[in-house]
């Protein structure tokens, strides 16, 4: 079960590392995200999203 434990929480970091990641590119060349809101298609610009403190 620990490994588990250990297994998880590496996978939650990479993939929030990887969207950080992506936010920031696509700040950088002012480019869209594409979401998903209550079933809705929802594009927003990069640079309104706000870094996580």
């Amino acid at each position: 079960m620990e490994n588990y434990k250990t297994l998880h929480n590496k996978i939650l970091k990479g993939a929030r590392l990887a969207v950080e990641k992506l936010i920031k590119e696509a700040q950088v060349n002012d480019e869209s995200l594409v979401f998903s809101k209550n079933g809705k298609i929802v594009k927003i610009k990069a640079r309104k999203l706000k870094p996580k403190a």
